[in-house]
């Protein structure tokens, strides 16, 4: 029996696998690219720099979609990080120039991807929140915290797809923790204001009567 046959696939295969091997390595490091300049949008957006951050994005944007040219769907799943992170930084840059939310269709990502970049904006929004609590920004924080809620809520059922979108669970719980920790803030921030504008209200009529 010749292996006449044999040789000739598995030289075929070598190639095929090769390219693959190939491709892989790139979307690999382009896709890294894709998570610093995503990061540096995040850091950027914080330290309200928006024309830098939206730089960022744009770059991350312009490298992702060179990669799906090359993607094939045994490929697709190392697409899935350099997303989320795209996906977080270009949600938290919509909510921070109050715009509205992108969809997975205008991101351009997978369903995966935007779900687990939504759930990973949830910490943002927290620290966005602090840091207007500390700005003395009361409205600001509230509004931001609603956003974290109203997203978690709207999460929450895609818990059950965590075979699909594998982390999806594990994320909603950080998320509700955070969500929890935010609330104390935002309650304590809420009654501080009450008793602000009752000492004002106080000085007021103090003031008044004393004229």
């Amino acid at each position: 029996m010749g292996i006449e046959q044999v040789e000739e696939s598995l030289l075929e295969i070598s190639k095929e696998l090769d390219e693959i091997e190939k491709k892989r390595e790139r979307i690999l490091r382009e896709s890294r690219d894709v998570i610093s300049l995503s990061a540096k949008a995040i850091t950027n957006i914080h330290l309200t720099n928006f024309n830098e951050a939206i730089s960022k994005l744009n770059s991350a944007k312009s490298i992702l979609a060179e990669l799906r040219k090359v993607v094939t769907d045994d490929l697709q799943k190392y697409l899935i990080a350099p997303e989320v992170e795209y996906v977080e930084a270009s949600v938290l840059y919509s909510i921070a120039m109050k715009k509205s939310i992108p969809s997975h269709k205008e991101l351009e990502v997978t369903n995966v991807s935007y779900l687990l970049g939504l759930l990973d904006t949830i910490g943002e929004l927290k620290r966005r929140t602090y840091d207007e609590i500390r700005r003395g920004k009361s409205e600001e924080a509230f509004s931001l915290f609603s956003i974290m809620e109203r997203l978690y809520i709207l999460l929450l059922p895609f818990a059950v797809y965590d075979h699909l979108a594998q982390g999806i669970r594990r994320k909603l719980d950080v998320a509700r923790i955070l969500i929890e920790d935010t609330r104390s803030a935002v309650t304590e921030e809420v009654r501080r204001s009450k008793i602000i504008r009752s000492m004002e209200k106080l000085s007021k009529r103090l003031s008044s009567k004393s004229k």
